[in-house]
């Protein structure tokens, strides 16, 4: 298995949403969340489209939390057609009446071919789609948010992007394999081990993931471990927060703890039984 199918399988652990959607057990009625595979020309690029599908009519509106990763999302949504550079903060999203949101997910680094200028200059940014589309994204937005099946929702995005599609970045790829490596690895806790691994001075692993990816390398892995105490909470059960925090390379359990409620919003413990 190659660095790039270990992350999409470690995205995939959790069962139904997929991690960084939060409350999972609460939440699985209130939308439903399809992803799709990309084409084999967009494949170095993307690593999913995503659907989501609700209908809340005579129902209370639902806020979904979400505990992003370094991820550029592209989204054709009820609203506008956005690019999203990575979210760093809990990203909460207001669903209600009846609709439909489709996301273009690419790979860490992965969008940096198709933008001109480095990926940290979009962290925290929603930008307006046709930055990169021109007039078309319009008319996409169009086509996700009134046809009824994903097939043509995802067609149309697909090939738009197609369209526009860049020349492979080996560079790009490389990124993505760094960012794989943290999140198969919770022995990988510090980032001269990954210079190392990967054979890079410590500040030019900082430039390629500011350039690429949008946040530093510490980012990505704080970010990874909290997935994976996030994932474990879910999971349900007992858990022992202090080995847990151990195998995450926090320092002791208080230190778990004052890192989750500081992005999550509460303890990890209160987090498990809500």
């Amino acid at each position: 298995m190659n660095k790039r199918d270990a992350y999409a399988g470690r995205m995939a652990e959790a069962e139904g949403l997929g991690r960084g959607v939060l409350y999972q057990r609460a939440v699985a009625s209130r939308f439903q969340l399809r992803k799709y595979p990309p084409s084999p020309a967009l494949a170095p690029f993307v690593d999913y489209y995503w659907v989501v599908r609700w209908d809340l009519r005579g129902e209370p509106a639902h806020e979904q939390a979400v505990l992003p990763h370094p991820n550029v999302h592209l989204t054709f949504e009820p609203e506008l057609a956005a690019i999203y550079g990575v979210v760093t903060r809990l990203y909460l999203r207001k669903l209600e009446g009846r609709g439909v949101t489709l996301g273009v997910r690419f790979w860490p680094g992965g969008f940096r071919p198709f933008w001109p200028d480095p990926i940290n200059q979009l962290t925290g940014r929603v930008v307006p789609a046709d930055r990169l589309l021109g007039p078309r994204a319009e008319p996409a937005r169009q086509v996700v948010v009134t046809d009824p099946d994903d097939a043509v929702l995802v067609a149309t995005i697909q090939g738009l992007l197609e369209s526009i599609r860049p020349a492979r970045d080996p560079v790009a790829e490389r990124v993505a394999s760094m960012v794989a490596r943290i999140v198969e690895d919770p022995e990988l806790r510090r980032v001269d081990q990954l210079a190392a691994a990967f054979e890079l001075p410590v500040r030019r692993l900082q430039r390629l993931f500011a350039d690429y990816v949008g946040v530093s390398p510490k980012w990505v892995m704080r970010r990874a471990r909290l997935h994976d105490a996030a994932l474990r909470a879910e999971q349900g059960g007992p858990v022992d927060w202090g080995a847990l925090a151990a195998d995450l390379g926090y320092s002791d359990q208080a230190h778990l703890t004052r890192d989750f409620t500081a992005t999550i919003g509460e303890p990890p413990a209160r987090y498990a039984a809500d």
